[in-house]
């Protein structure tokens, strides 16, 4: 088969455009984000109290930088490669935590800063199999009014720190005068309790639209739909079962009800994004580009390998052919049913980057679908976007038009194989 120089210019622009991928792209596309999960509460005797739990080994590290104290950094990890997480190593810092969390994490009553201190015990537990420690801090406030109004405000393990990209704090509040629950981000770090709700599920729609849109390995698994659909119809149902089925996953995560490694999870998003896309690679190989031999006997055979309807712009192109909304080969069927399994994976995907992995309470399960929500609509948007530029080129210049699929879906199935590498050795 015969490449014209054009599309060889047009091949090279796409594949120089994904090969920075392999190179700084990390294995895991979420694995530079921490979340610190705050419980912010008034005890029976007035006290106002929080409960945080965060990264064992993330707080020993930063901790060691504020103090710039490289001994106790050195001291935890030879104590966490011998019995793991070891309380008593914070017990014997507890002025040097306190220090770092009191900094970083503050209360204040009616724009007047609270006193933390620590209290109770300190304990440790696991997420996705990763030690946390749970500590409580009490918070020593002015006397203020009755209705008073809380402002929260976390910068906890800053990108700044060189240990995280970034860290989102998940914060649920129970007080006399409010409850609910909100997140805080190094763009957004603070909250005050009166507040709207609405306000509240905003932070959690724009949080879910960047984990899809900074997501890359989603991003690349939605492009591989796009370059593997060919005709509207086909993205339809790609997307919708695509959607339902991580929106599945993500609901049961958060309920409690489904918990897989991500050691699992992480590897097969990435062998997900690879075989879609060369599923489009070995179709449009098999089937050939319009115009040639192989297409004429693919359409023979009932195959509509590049369809070129008549008239219009995208969207009469999008209301014309989408008419018959059901699979019509046995290919079809299978690839909807790859791309319902592989969205069952990236549903715990999305929930692993929120850091569920345990059932969150019922209050917090409605900012989790608003964050779902946020997924969708990004979701959506790029489809929205991108397919009908690639619809109108396929119908105005076929031949370029496959071959950018083509190029495009097998750049996409090489960053996927490399991550796929990468996530199962556990290096990058």
């Amino acid at each position: 088969m015969t490449v014209p120089t054009g599309v060889r210019l047009l091949a090279a622009a796409v594949l120089a455009m994904l090969a920075p991928l392999l190179l700084v792209l990390p294995a895991s596309a979420h694995g530079f984000t921490s979340t610190v999960y705050a419980e912010l509460t008034e005890r029976s005797d007035g006290v106002l109290s929080t409960e945080l739990e965060m990264e064992y080994v993330l707080l020993v590290r930063s901790v060691a930088k504020a103090e710039a104290d490289p001994g106790l950094e050195s001291e935890a990890k030879a104590a966490f490669q011998a019995s793991g997480a070891d309380v008593g190593l914070i017990e014997d810092h507890r002025d040097a935590v306190l220090g770092y969390l009191g900094d970083r994490f503050r209360v204040s009553a009616d724009g007047q800063a609270c006193a933390s201190s620590m209290a109770g015990e300190l304990r440790t537990t696991e997420r996705d199999g990763v030690p946390h420690l749970v500590v409580t801090l009490d918070h020593a406030c002015p006397e203020v009014a009755d209705d008073v109004a809380y402002e929260v405000s976390s910068e906890l393990f800053p990108e700044s720190e060189g240990f995280v990209g970034s860290t989102e704090t998940i914060l649920e509040y129970s007080l006399p005068e409010a409850s609910g629950s909100t997140v805080l981000t190094a763009e957004d770090p603070s909250f005050s309790t009166d507040e709207s709700s609405p306000t509240r599920l905003l932070d959690f729609f724009v949080l879910g639209a960047e984990h899809l849109l900074f997501g890359i390995d989603h991003v690349l698994f939605l492009v591989a739909l796009i370059v593997g659909a060919r005709r509207p119809r086909d993205i339809l149902l790609a997307a919708t079962a695509f959607t339902a089925a991580h929106s599945v996953t993500f609901i049961l995560a958060s309920l409690g009800l489904v918990s897989v490694p991500a050691a699992i999870v992480e590897p097969v998003i990435a062998l997900s994004i690879a075989a879609v896309a060369a599923w489009h690679v070995w179709v449009s190989w098999r089937d050939g580009r319009p115009g040639s031999a192989a297409a004429s006997r693919a359409a023979s055979n009932g195959i509509d390998p590049a369809p070129v309807p008549a008239g219009g712009g995208a969207l009469a192109l999008a209301v014309r052919t989408s008419t018959d909304a059901a699979p019509r080969t046995a290919g079809e069927r299978v690839r909807l049913a790859v791309v319902f399994g592989f969205g069952l994976i990236h549903g715990l995907g999305f929930a692993g980057a929120f850091g569920i992995d345990e059932p969150f309470s019922w209050r917090l399960l409605g900012s989790l679908l608003v964050f779902n929500l946020g997924i969708e609509v990004v979701q959506l948007a790029i489809v929205a976007l991108v397919f009908p530029v690639l619809l109108v080129l396929r119908r105005r210049q076929p031949v370029i038009g496959w071959w950018l699929g083509v190029v495009a879906a097998a750049g996409v199935a090489v960053v996927g194989l490399y991550w796929f590498v990468q996530r199962v050795l556990g290096v990058g």
